[in-house]
């Protein structure tokens, strides 16, 4: 049987709600359930994923594409970076002037690829709704969307629950990050579940929130895999690694997303 990896998008409505920081951290929790895991970072203009870990930045998406589209490639391994044993990275363009030029047509060829070489497929988005964005969604085994306890936030995802309502869509998860605004918490999960007019099926709590979470990025740890974030942290960590566990469960996928 062929391996056949999966593909998990970490996405979100509105930038700035730690959908990065949520990518690093499943990707360490993927790392202790001994899972061979790629990290494609397709904030195209914005990644932070290489810088958050780093690694060298000195191969990138958009070489691999280019490489493809000129008859150059040879193989995913001339693209990706190394961060562990167990991580590797395909980074955003180096130049943000290359964005603009990688074509979403080539993404299905990628995943492909990685499928066939990795057990999890991690894929940091952009928040913006782009022809990139949608092919990610199409070809992804599952998404999940971070969202926070703000009314523009929670608003952008219900309008995009319904689109997700209209075209049968329901292999997606939630996620509420309460430890990314922690004096954001006027909306109970109740109002947060009416607004979006779906379910919110983990919660990261506002203990949660890192104080000095930038000497950690400066040294290019993965929160989930410091001593320190484990052992005082263990409740979120525990729900991280339900999530974790969930979006690659075949039976946790085919069950219903909506009850009517």
């Amino acid at each position: 049987m062929t391996h056949k990896g999966k593909i998990i998008s970490i996405s979100s409505v509105k930038g700035g709600v730690g959908k990065t920081t949520m990518t690093l951290n499943l990707a360490g929790i993927y790392y202790m359930l001994k899972k061979k895991v790629l990290i494609i970072d397709l904030d195209l203009y914005g990644g932070g994923i290489a810088a958050s870990l780093d690694v060298k930045n000195n191969k990138d998406i958009f070489m691999m594409i280019d490489s493809i589209s000129n008859n150059r490639f040879t193989s995913l391994s001339d693209y990706v970076e190394t961060y562990n044993k167990g991580i590797d990275v395909l980074a955003s363009p180096k130049d943000p002037r290359n964005a603009s030029k990688i074509e979403s047509k080539y993404l299905s060829l990628i995943f492909d690829l990685a499928s066939k070489e990795y057990d999890v497929i991690l894929v940091d988005t952009s928040h913006s709704l782009d022809e990139i964005n949608l092919e990610v969604l199409d070809e992804s085994y599952m998404s999940l969307f971070i969202i926070t306890n703000d009314l523009v936030d929670l608003k952008n995802m219900k309008s995009l629950v319904s689109i997700f309502k209209d075209t049968d869509k329901e292999n997606y998860l939630v996620c509420l990050n309460n430890s990314r605004d922690t004096g954001k918490d006027y909306l109970s999960l109740f109002d947060i579940r009416n607004i979006i007019k779906t379910n919110i099926d983990y919660t990261i709590s506002n203990n949660f929130y890192i104080k000095n979470i930038d000497k950690y990025i400066l040294n290019g740890e993965i929160l989930t895999l410091n001593k320190n974030i484990l052992r005082f942290h263990n409740n979120d960590i525990n729900n991280m690694k339900k999530m974790a566990e969930d979006l690659i469960d075949d039976k946790h996928r085919e069950g219903k997303r909506y009850h009517e």
